[in-house]
């Protein structure tokens, strides 16, 4: 039928309803996820575990059905070895290290069909998880750390959507998502700027560097993020990576700019700031 005839009023409405269980849905995760930053400890790494294990299945689910089972296996265990060492240790390096030797034996396992995406999908999942869990630690400075890494990249993703549906323009990069425009990007990142500069603020008056610059970049490095698994979905003729949020599709679809941040973030802290005393250089 045409837009003028019967359908046309159940069409709109369908789509209404999907915005305020998109809507619902948000302030949900949004809320448990700063009540569980709050809470900190073993709660919050069972978060980030949490997140890595439905970004692993969708990841397993979009990719990796043609790798053998032995493959898959492999992969399973390392993944789940790490974030189960993420529950009882506080030796981030060794963490990072068991999932960078358990990527190196899933990729020599890893046959024609397969080849890499076992091993990338293990790093993909498993090394933002392990950099939510470090970078919120035991202290104040990383409870507010993960706090302005929320702002950054919710405030980017919210308002990179509806800047480029509401201006267009130009695409951003057609090849890698068809969708996004050169104007939501521009608006995406202008927003995390704001949102980390507000946040920081609300924080404390003075921060270690210049929190605009770490939210720009932290910005930049969520919709590049963004970018890669709509890349990865389009490789493989997928559209949503999944269907366990409502109204959002999959966890991948949510975090896809959250891992990435999360995990430049940590390694900023790792590189730059003293180990007792963690983003110090933020606040």
């Amino acid at each position: 039928m045409t837009a003028s005839g019967p359908s046309a009023p159940d069409k709109g409405t369908g789509r209404l309803s999907n915005l305020h269980i998109r809507t619902l849905s948000a302030v949900v995760m949004i809320a448990i996820a700063v009540a569980l930053t709050w809470v900190g400890g073993v709660p919050f790494a069972l978060m980030a575990s949490a997140i890595g294990l439905g970004v692993f299945y969708e990841w397993h689910a979009i990719t990796l059905d043609r790798s053998s089972l032995l493959t898959r296996g492999v992969a399973w265990a390392c993944l789940i070895v790490v974030l189960g060492l993420l529950l009882l240790s506080h030796n981030g390096l060794l963490i990072i290290a068991i999932l960078l030797a358990g990527a190196a034996l899933t990729a020599m396992l890893g046959d024609r069909q397969s080849g890499l995406w076992p091993a990338i999908g293990l790093l993909y999942a498993g090394f933002p998880a392990i950099a939510l869990t470090f970078v919120r630690g035991d202290t104040g400075d990383g409870f507010a750390a993960v706090l302005f890494l929320f702002a950054v990249v919710w405030s980017t993703d919210i308002f990179a959507y509806f800047n480029g549906r509401a201006l267009g323009g130009p695409k951003l990069a057609p090849r890698f998502s068809p969708n996004k425009t050169w104007s939501g990007a521009i608006g995406g990142a202008a927003a995390g700027v704001a949102a980390g500069v507000a946040c920081a603020a609300f924080i404390t008056p003075a921060g270690g560097v210049p929190i605009p610059l770490i939210a720009f970049v932290l910005s930049v490095t969520a919709q590049i993020g963004d970018l890669g698994e709509s890349w990865v979905k389009r490789k493989f003729g997928v559209k949503d990576s999944g269907y366990m949020i409502p109204g959002h599709g999959g966890v991948m679809d949510r975090v896809d700019g959250l891992v990435a941040a999360a995990a430049l973030l940590y390694l900023i802290g790792a590189i730059l700031v003293k180990p007792e005393t963690p983003y110090d250089i933020l606040f």
